[in-house]
Parts: structure tokens; C-alpha cells; sequence
């Protein structure tokens, strides 16, 4: 406990501070974990992770979520176009190869692009809308606050098992009790934005935060037992790697945007 606090308080400090730092420094920290995040989920797979047809993944990655507004002022392509042409090049190597690499091996590597790229390429996004600062922390927060009231609540009153066969240790109390305050969280950012955030809204995104979260970190859970692994890495330690850090974000950020609680 006391390393993974240790890590927690080291690595919290350094991402807030390029988040409040923004533009660039923000925006190039962010590329850098969804590419780690990528290698991580490459070597969950079995895939050599830096082999030929990992190496078309991490340029999907990249160019998702490179800030090509800040160069070009323009995406030269959008998000489905990057996507189809990612997956058309993946499924051009398993023909080529003679299916040396099969089409579950791309299936996969496709699947954790468009799982990690966009994930953190509106992780990134996030903190360049008007407020972006204010969004993000929310976000951010209502998240840590739903995992935090998980844990603890679990801890304390927990008796019925949520998904036993994906995750042992959550429990149905823990996960209404990480709702409770995510809400309560979002309600509190709501009462000191001076108006920029109403508190219906915010409950609306206090409960996407912790139910959607929630799922992130089972779908982590779920294919982390697919492959008989503990961690997805080693960067974080007590916490594992970007990915087991990461997982409720990665799903958090884009569905709120999807459902357009953010104002643009």
C-alpha cells in the first residue's frame, strides 16, 4: 500500500502538472501514454511488440492522437477515416503474410487502436475545449472519487459479489457507493464553476463518470484474465501499467463527449 500510495501521489502530481500546463507539453504527454498504453496491450496479446504489423498499430495510435491542429491548424484525416484505413492496411498484412499473421492477431491489434487511440485522444481533447482545465479536473475527479468510494464502501458494507467471474473483490454495494460520489464529487465542481456547470448536468456526468467508468475497469479485468495476467505492465509500481491506471478514462472521456455533456 505504501508504494502504491508512493506512485500514486508522484505520478498524480506530474500529470496534473502538465494538465494545467496544457497545449503541447499536455497534448505530447498524453501521445506518449496511449503509445505505452498501446506496447502494453500488444504484449498482452502475444504479438512481438515491436514487430512489423504492431508497428501499423502504433502509427494508428499516433495519428489519432496527434495534435495536428496545433501544426496544420486542420486534421488532414478524420477519426473513421484514420480508423478504416488502419484496419484495411492490419487486414492487407494477414493477406500478404498468407495469413502468417492470422485475422484474430489484426481483429486484436485493431481493436486496441481504436480502444486506446481514441480513448486518450479525447482524454487530450478534453483539456483544449473553452474550460478545458475545469472539464478535465472534473472528469478526472468525478472518476478518482467513484473509485475511491468503490473501494472504500466495498470495504465496509460490501456483501453481494457484482462480477465475481470478472472481478472477485467488487461488490454491488462498492460500485453504488462509487455512484453516490462521483455524484456528490460533480455536484461540488458544479456549485464552484460560477455558473459554467449546472447540477443537473453534473449528476448526469457524476453517473456516466462511475457506470461507465465502472466498465472500464472490468473490460481491464475481463481480457487481462483472457490472458492470465495480473498487470498489463510494469511502469507504475503498485499500480501496473498506463492501461490499469488508465482503463476508466480511456472509456469515461469518449462516452461523455459521445453524449455530448460537455459543451463545445
Amino acid at each position: 500500500m505504501k508504494q502504491r500510495l508512493t506512485t500514486g501521489i508522484i505520478a498524480g502530481v506530474l500529470f496534473l502538472g502538465f494538465c494545467m500546463l496544457g497545449g503541447p507539453w499536455y497534448h505530447g504527454l498524453v501521445l506518449l501514454m496511449a503509445l505505452i498504453g498501446y506496447y502494453e496491450f500488444v504484449k498482452m496479446t502475444g504479438v512481438q511488440p515491436f514487430s512489423g504489423v504492431a508497428l501499423i498499430g502504433y502509427a494508428g495510435i499516433f495519428a489519432i492522437v496527434f495534435p495536428w491542429e496545433m501544426v496544420w491548424e486542420t486534421r488532414p484525416l478524420t477519426l473513421f477515416q484514420i480508423g478504416w484505413l488502419v484496419m484495411l492496411v492490419l487486414m492487407t498484412a494477414s493477406v500478404v503474410t498468407k495469413n502468417k499473421i492470422p485475422v484474430n492477431t489484426v481483429a486484436m491489434l485493431f481493436l486496441g487502436v481504436m480502444y486506446i487511440g481514441i480513448g486518450f485522444y479525447y482524454i487530450a481533447e478534453s483539456r483544449h475545449l473553452h474550460h478545458g482545465l475545469f472539464w478535465t479536473f472534473l472528469l478526472l475527479g468525478s472518476i478518482w472519487a467513484s473509485d475511491a468510494g468503490a473501494y472504500f464502501v466495498g470495504k465496509l458494507i460490501g456483501k453481494n459479489k457484482l462480477w465475481p467471474s470478472i472481478s472477485p473483490n467488487k461488490t454491488v454495494e462498492g460500485a453504488l457507493g462509487g455512484i453516490v460520489i462521483a455524484v456528490v464529487t460533480s455536484v461540488v465542481f458544479a456549485l464552484v464553476s460560477d455558473g459554467l456547470l449546472s447540477w443537473q448536468r453534473a449528476v448526469w456526468i457524476g453517473i456516466a463518470c462511475a457506470v461507465v467508468g465502472q466498465m472500464g475497469d472490468l473490460i481491464q479485468s475481463a481480457y487481462k484474465r483472457v490472458y492470465n495476467i495480473k498487470d498489463s505492465g510494469t511502469l507504475l509500481p503498485g499500480h501496473g501499467g498506463i492501461l490499469d491506471r488508465c482503463d476508466s478514462w480511456i472509456v469515461v472521456f469518449p462516452f461523455v463527449h459521445i453524449l455530448m455533456l460537455l459543451p463545445y
